[in-house]
């Protein structure tokens, strides 16, 4: 049974959506050629699948109201813009930003994990494979090889060698693992300063990934990925014509406090990045160690 919602979504539905895609061959996210973005989710009514256009959105499944319900937080239409303002030049004319919340935790939290110090490709081979290897048929007529993401108990019982398969080392195997066991209560939190606190409880979470799930889950406008390899470099260099380091980028965010993510996504948008010298990293396989 398939269920609707007529909805005007803004201009850059993709740029609402991208940052819930992990790769481009993401099994929960897929464009298709008519234009329609289709997701896979695990809601707290079960799973369901999620085709939006520009004229609103579909959904199938048991979780599927729950993603109808939830479709004006996901494209960015509950954002708070108001107390943002821009203070740089280079940034002034562009589009200011909207941040799209999913309200699901432990959905970003997981390929937030597969992706600490490593390069994407290599942790968006373990995310694939994992996913196509324990999650679930989408239901409804979802594009062909797309997944629903495993319950947290699932992600429990993965045993060592599938962890080895998939390229992922055992402190991240780890760390998922034991955020499982939490799964509810991180769901259960109140706010994102709530959820910061619980998910930096918790062995090997710490203050990128807080800010990685925080900007997806909650929608925080003022998430900064501090630790990031290349984001305080980008943000230096947009804003001052040098490289920063961590400490220099969040002073140079200081005056959009309350919006300092939103001034990343921002200077993303400039297009302004330092130069590229020497070869770019490569991925590592776990899998030949």
């Amino acid at each position: 049974m398939v269920r609707e919602r007529r909805y005007e979504m803004p201009v850059d539905l993709a740029a609402l959506l991208g940052p819930h895609q992990h790769g481009g061959y993401d099994p929960t996210w897929q464009r298709t050629g008519d234009g329609a973005f289709w997701m896979t989710k695990r809601t707290p009514d079960g799973p369901g699948t999620l085709r939006l256009t520009r004229h609103g959105g579909q959904a199938w499944g048991a979780g599927a109201a729950w993603l109808l319900d939830s479709l004006p937080g996901l494209v960015g239409a509950d954002d708070d813009l108001s107390g943002f303002a821009v203070h740089h030049e280079v940034l002034k004319g562009l589009a200011v930003p909207r941040i799209g919340r999913s309200g699901l935790v432990f959905e970003a939290l997981v390929p937030a994990v597969l992706e600490q110090k490593v390069v994407g490709r290599e942790a968006w081979r373990a995310w694939r494979y994992l996913l196509r290897k324990y999650g679930t048929q989408p239901p409804g007529p979802a594009p062909e090889g797309m997944r629903v993401m495993p319950e947290p108990e699932v992600w429990r019982q993965i045993p060592a060698w599938d962890w080895h398969r998939a390229g992922a080392e055992a402190v991240r195997a780890r760390t998922i693992a034991t955020a499982a066991w939490h799964a509810a209560k991180l769901e259960a939190a109140a706010d994102s300063a709530s959820l910061d606190r619980l998910l930096r409880a918790l062995p090997g979470i710490g203050v990128w990934t807080s800010a990685e799930v925080r900007q997806r889950c909650f929608g925080d406008a003022d998430a900064v990925s501090v630790g990031d390899f290349h984001l305080a470099k980008i943000v230096g260099w947009a804003l001052t014509g040098e490289k920063a380091d961590d400490a220099e980028m969040m002073r140079l965010l200081e005056p959009y406090r309350g919006h300092r993510h939103r001034a990343c996504v921002l200077v993303g948008l400039s297009g302004l990045r330092p130069p590229a010298r020497g070869p770019r990293l490569s991925a590592r396989d776990y899998r030949s160690f």
